[in-house]
């Protein structure tokens, strides 16, 4: 962990892993447990004593899970409930600070190697004496930065203390989702999106060069993907809560958590209901961001579902059709789509050659971006999660007995269903 941090802020030795596992973190957007993976990333951004470093991986790991429970709690009842006139002042002096500190340059269309624009917000520090380094987050959630339900800007939080620390941050949504353009698949395939985007954020005047991923469930899963391609300007990941995005780890072909003994794990059809919306509200190509950031006050183009008693739903046969049984929009769970897996997910089966070309990360991919890896989803995600690491450990050994000698050290924290993982070599 300490050596991803180093190379995210400047030079590395080598790149290493750390897992948490069997911390319960359920699906949710980027405002999140942010915090705690952000300063995983910026303890580097000043020197550290040895002592602070040879101690920062459990602290963090700890602070990890306090914050993920507190954030979890407060973003659930903000969803759910009104805010009241003291949420909506914090809100409004937040973005007030915000403002005051950061370079603010919202709904950014940015291209794509095929045309298509992903909607992008970036924040950068006023005071920087130089160029600074990335914090990326990219996610199919509503971050629309105004909260149109309540009248006031979204929660800034997270943005601000990254502004703080001295890092841009940028945000940006996968294709095929609110203001992006293009067909939406899991994990925001094609991976040549996250390459391209990586390119254009490290060739940015403002950018050291250097950019570093964080996110949980659906907004870190896409993040080994990419880092197979190989891209020099990722520097660091922080991948929370990532089972997902995990395709083919032999003995398992579970790709992605769709299956589990070769049968597909429903919870996912009951997820991709909310996801897979393609017949859905745009503006005009190349509207201009001024009148993007105008509307956006206006139109966050979230979407708003009938309830489904999924209890009952999901019982529907054949199971192809439970989506259109509920009346669900159609997309990638049983249609065929203009998308580089072509759809219909309900009909493959766990070694079909078209799980290879979407966004997942298989066992025959390389990957060397030093990370922070916070799993989670126990009952979900346990059947690849551990040879993962192992399997990368020792793709990157050097001698037939380094390989040998990869091993996992369970350290327990919290609790005692919260454990640590380092995997070494």
């Amino acid at each position: 962990m300490q050596e991803a941090a180093t190379n995210f802020a400047g030079s590395s030795r080598r790149s290493g892993f750390v897992f948490q596992r069997r911390v319960r973190c359920p699906l949710f957007h980027h405002r999140g447990p942010i915090f705690p993976q952000l300063e995983w990333m910026w303890q580097n951004h000043t020197p550290v004593s040895e002592r602070e470093m040879k101690k920062s991986p459990v602290r963090v790991l700890l602070s990890s899970a306090v914050a993920c429970a507190a954030a979890i709690a407060v973003a659930r009842a903000q969803q759910q409930t009104p805010l009241t006139p003291a949420q909506k002042e914090q809100r409004i002096q937040t973005e007030k600070e915000l403002e005051s500190l950061a370079i603010i340059d919202r709904k950014v269309m940015m291209p794509m190697r095929d045309g298509v624009h992903l909607a992008t917000d970036i924040y950068r520090p006023k005071n920087a004496t130089g160029k600074v380094p990335t914090i990326w987050v990219r996610t199919p959630y509503d971050f629309n930065f105004w909260d149109v339900r309540n009248g006031v800007p979204a929660e800034m939080t997270n943005i601000l203390a990254a502004i703080k620390r001295g890092y841009a941050y940028v945000i940006q949504n996968e294709r095929g989702h609110f203001f992006s353009e293009g067909n939406y698949d899991i994990l925001g395939a094609p991976r040549t999106d996250g390459d391209d985007a990586l390119t254009w954020m490290s060739s940015q005047p403002w950018s050291n060069g250097k950019v570093g991923t964080t996110g949980c469930s659906s907004t870190a899963e896409y993040q080994m993907g990419i880092a197979a391609i190989g891209n020099p300007a990722y520097a660091a990941m922080n991948v929370q809560g990532f089972g997902a995005g995990v395709g083919r780890v032999a003995p398992y072909y579970e790709q992605g958590n769709w299956y589990r003994g070769g049968a597909v794990q429903m919870l996912f059809i009951a997820w991709l209901y909310g996801e897979q919306n393609q017949v859905r509200p745009m503006f005009p190509p190349n509207t201009a961001q001024a009148a993007l950031i105008r509307e956006s006050k206006s139109f966050d183009l979230a979407q708003q579902l009938p309830p489904v008693e999924w209890s009952k739903a999901l019982w529907h046969l054949p199971e192809q059709d439970i989506l259109k049984a509920v009346d669900g929009p159609p997309g990638i769970f049983a249609d065929a789509m203009p998308v580089p897996t072509g759809g219909r997910m309900i009909q493959r089966t766990p070694n079909d050659p078209v799980w290879y070309k979407g966004g997942l990360y298989h066992d025959d991919m390389p990957l060397s971006v030093p990370g922070l890896w916070f799993m989670s989803w126990y009952d979900v995600s346990i059947g690849p999660t551990l040879p993962l690491p192992i399997a990368l450990t020792r793709a990157r050994a050097k001698t037939p007995s380094s390989a040998n000698a990869a091993w996992a050290m369970p350290v327990s924290i919290i609790r005692k269903s919260s454990t640590v993982f380092l995997i070494a070599s």
